[in-house]
């Protein structure tokens, strides 16, 4: 096979359960004479734009966003921590993987658009290219600003020498973003068989057009786009809340009855398409399946935002006096010990109390979080095993207990988690078979909340926000229905219940980190000290203002100059 000087890019075989195979060539410019021939040419290099999604640079790692926020953290690494710099091989990896996803969907817009194939199929194909390739370029005005547009009219194999353009600005990114929405809103169709179920839809060009006309404060045209797919007003785009929120999040999809699903990362895991990602590995603790390493756990601060079920705000010292301000008082609420074989549970806290404590709160809390005390059904050698989570020195999931496998006591993921071996469906923690939502109908409903907040449309942004604390497994009380903490009257008071409920009900999602940097809220909550459920230093968590943008990479820099200058404070 034959190799060329840029990365080469490969197709691979990827399960939409309409199983296109990506035995082809690599799209080397002798390549591209063999392909691009027939409807089925065009139909896999259509997937091998999806494929990319999956790259640890572009929406792989998206579980991973949430760590860099308050909502969420990790081990303490750069960005957390403060140290990143534009040689941070994670930073890279998001320059180049998604400019990796750009130039597949050129691929498929250049190429497809001459083909001699149905115009309906040669269509829909180019309106997914133009939908993705404005999804990449979203990943990297959001991360980097101004970036270098590159479009279709661009053969990386044939100008790769000459790709040295200056940087756009940030404004011409997002029109270049919306003009690709515009041509994929068009082109796209409003549904598609179920042997291609996860392919993009109008309904999700229409949601990221949204989305992108909110991050440049574009409210009425937000709020035009999010009402088309919220309200049907061209097309029946059948879209509706879940009604069980954990089931979204820990099944093997497609889910029977999903409606609420606009756009994912469609993941495989079983022996013969291991094409998931790795997300019993980044939420799960040791005894998940394959062994998880919580790379992504919920900080005490997520954990105590989530509300009463009355809708007040949640008071540990309302329970236990003093339990706020003394790190012993933690210890003692929380700590148990085990018998000297480490099998069985010698002495405990009140766990009557916390169990109430737990369970007196808004349901997103138990689906999303393991609490200690709660149980998680993981899986150990070769069989489902259920653990507890006691919160104590040599815990092992071995003997029933639920291990994070950390120097101290974090909550744990429930969400994106496998349930046991989900009956045989998962084969690998690397490729765990839950579609990973990148577009679901409860944030295009916060969005439109917040974008009808923006406009001064008070009434309009309490009704949409008050229809996702409505769902069936959620059932939390309406604002303004009633109880004084529950009035909301003014455009600041409803955009701090944004804010949260944001929070409550994309926690794990990867979209904190994002909408704290755009609501330039991230210098004031980011700077703060992480703490496990005892009181126990994690780490220091620093942001400063350069934090706002990722400073292009030093070797992009380095091959091409007229990338500077770079961000500020880079």
């Amino acid at each position: 096979m034959k190799k060329i000087k840029f990365s080469i890019i490969v197709l691979i075989t990827v399960l939409f359960n309409s199983c296109y195979d990506f035995n082809v060539a690599p799209y080397d410019t002798i390549a591209q004479g063999n392909f691009w021939k027939t409807e089925k040419d065009a139909k896999e290099g259509a997937m091998a734009v999806y494929a990319q999604l999956k790259m640890i640079g572009a929406y792989g790692y998206m579980p991973l966003w949430d760590t860099y926020s308050d909502i969420a953290h990790g081990p303490g690494g750069p960005v957390e921590l403060g140290t990143l710099t534009a040689d941070y091989s994670f930073l890279v990896s998001n320059w180049k993987d998604t400019y990796e996803g750009v130039h597949r969907a050129n691929n498929v817009i250049k190429n497809v658009q001459s083909m001699d194939i149905p115009d309906s199929v040669k269509s829909s194909i180019v309106g997914e290219a133009y939908f993705l390739r404005a999804l990449y370029y979203f990943h990297l005005v959001d991360l980097f600003g101004g970036v270098p547009i590159y479009d279709e009219k661009w053969d990386v194999a044939e100008t790769f020498n000459k790709m040295n353009l200056p940087r756009s600005s940030a404004e011409t990114v997002w029109a270049f973003i919306i003009s690709d929405l515009n041509k994929a809103v068009t082109a796209l169709p409003l549904a598609w068989s179920a042997d291609n179920y996860g392919r993009a839809t109008k309904g999700a060009a229409y949601a990221l057009r949204g989305k992108a006309y909110l991050y440049t404060k574009d409210w009425k045209n937000a709020i035009a786009d999010f009402e088309e797919i919220v309200y049907n007003k061209s097309y029946n785009y059948n879209y509706n809340l879940f009604s069980n929120y954990s089931t979204l999040f820990t099944s093997a999809g497609p889910i029977p009855g999903d409606k609420e699903t606009i756009f994912a990362i469609q993941n495989k895991g079983d022996l013969g398409a291991l094409y998931g990602m790795r997300l019993a590995r980044i939420y799960g603790t040791r005894g998940a399946y394959g062994g998880g390493q919580c790379t992504c756990m919920p900080t005490i601060t997520m954990a105590d935002m989530y509300e009463y079920k009355d809708g007040k705000p949640f008071n540990w010292n309302n329970h236990i006096t003093g339990f706020n301000e003394n790190d012993a008082i933690k210890k003692s609420t929380f700590w148990a010990t085990l018998n000297s074989s480490k099998t069985a549970i010698l002495s405990k806290p009140d766990t009557a109390l916390l169990g109430n404590i737990y369970r007196g709160r808004d349901p997103r809390l138990n689906q999303s979080v393991i609490v200690p005390y709660s149980r998680f059904k993981g899986y150990v050698g070769t069989a489902d095993k259920i653990q507890l989570y006691v919160v104590t020195d040599g815990a092992t999931e071995t003997n029933g207990f639920l291990r994070p496998g950390r120097a101290w006591w974090p909550y744990a993921y429930r969400k994106f988690v496998p349930i046991g071996n989900m009956g045989g469906a998962i084969t690998s923690r690397d490729h765990t078979p839950i579609n990973f939502p990148i577009i679901r109908l409860a944030d295009v409903i916060l969005m439109l909340s917040e974008a009808f907040n923006e406009d001064n449309q008070l009434d309009n942004a309490i009704k949409e926000l008050n229809k996702v604390r409505a769902r069936t497994s959620t059932n939390m009380p309406a604002l303004n229905s009633g109880a004084e903490w529950l009035n909301v009257s003014s455009k600041t008071e409803m955009t701090e219940r944004i804010i949260r409920e944001r929070a409550f009900e994309l926690s794990g999602e990867g979209h904190r980190f994002s909408d704290l940097r755009r609501w330039k809220l991230a210098a004031t909550l980011l700077n703060k000290t992480e703490k496990d459920l005892l009181g126990n230093l994690v780490f220091n968590r620093l942001f400063a203002d350069r934090d706002y943008l990722w400073p292009i990479p030093s070797a992009e820099i380095q091959m091409n100059p007229s990338l500077l200058p770079n961000n500020p404070g880079w």
